[in-house]
């Protein structure tokens, strides 16, 4: 009597993703964990003793410089890795098209690729950009040299960008595996997706919301309103904008004739104060986030168009 056995099921491509890119993950975990701790100790003892001890602000500086940096170092980090490994190593090697020939779709496989990362990435990157948000909270108000909400690296490491920018480089190093199916190609171009993104974020921020206009007296020495400064200059008695001089206060005798000169009557500012922060961080967070959704779906498209018909061709085989 012969017994029948079932076939082995294959692995679940979660796992599969899991056991291949284990060594990475426990990096990124750790990774997470240092500097979530590092932000712990900055926004906690640090701060404390800074505000406690001048002398210990430069010390309080140089971390909080430290962790910034690594919370915006996050997007290139996760870029190179997706790039260097995710999609073009497999296909580089060849095991990707001998998974397709078993259980496993390539539009499956692609996803499967994707899903677990960008859980991982959004989970560890929103832990890192909310810590940091925390610590640069602690010091407002206590230490009067702390990066005031609209400095450039402080900005991009306090909020949401930050995690939509990490996608981004996920999807950019997927893509690019597929079209150069080469590792280092596809790492240093997954590498310039966040680079450029966010140099283009940075330059759009200040016109992603209406600006708040303050009009204030020639008898300050600069035009009034604190925020993120996207306008300023003097106004006439017309009403027209014209250049700031930067003379200085009106009540310096040579500054009020340069005044008088132009028909200048006061100063005006537009700019966007703290109140502004999230709904410029969220405008943005949603560009970047439409950006990772189009490169999602062109790293569909292009799989599709290099393996649909092979892969059809196979299932009616079959």
């Amino acid at each position: 009597m012969t017994t029948l056995t079932s076939p082995r099921p294959a692995p679940r491509p979660q796992r599969a993703v899991l056991r291949l890119h284990r060594p990475t993950l426990l990096v990124w975990m750790v990774l997470v964990i240092v500097v979530s701790g590092l932000l712990l100790c900055v926004g906690g003892p640090l701060t404390d003793t800074a505000v406690i001890d001048p002398e210990k602000i430069k010390r309080y500086k140089d971390w909080n410089t430290y962790t910034t940096i690594a919370v915006l170092a996050v997007p290139f980090l996760v870029a190179a890795w997706s790039g260097a490994t995710l999609t073009s190593r497999e296909l580089e090697n060849g095991t990707a098209q001998l998974a397709w020939t078993q259980s496993i779709s390539p539009a499956r496989w692609l996803a499967a690729k994707l899903a677990l990362p960008a859980v991982l990435v959004t989970v560890g990157s929103g832990l890192l950009v909310a810590l940091h948000h925390w610590a640069w909270s602690t010091g407002q108000g206590r230490i009067d040299t702390a990066k005031q909400w609209h400095n450039i690296g402080t900005y991009s490491a306090n909020g949401t960008t930050i995690v939509a920018l990490s996608l981004a480089g996920l999807a950019a190093g997927a893509l690019l595996g597929l079209l150069t199916r080469r590792s280092l190609t596809s790492l240093a171009g997954a590498v310039c997706v966040p680079a450029l993104l966010w140099g283009a974020v940075t330059l759009a921020t200040p016109y992603l919301w209406p600006t708040v206009t303050e009009v204030s007296s020639l008898k300050l020495d600069v035009a009034g309103g604190s925020g993120m400064s996207v306008s300023e200059g003097l106004l006439t008695s017309t009403g027209a904008r014209i250049a700031d001089p930067h003379c200085g206060s009106s009540t310096y005798k040579e500054c009020q004739a340069v005044y008088d000169k132009l028909d200048a009557v006061s100063y005006f500012n537009d700019y966007h104060p703290y109140s502004h922060y999230w709904p410029l961080q969220l405008t943005a967070t949603a560009i970047v986030l439409a950006v990772t959704a189009a490169l999602t779906v062109a790293a569909f498209q292009l799989l599709k168009r290099r393996t649909g018909s092979t892969h059809s061709r196979k299932e009616s085989a079959v």
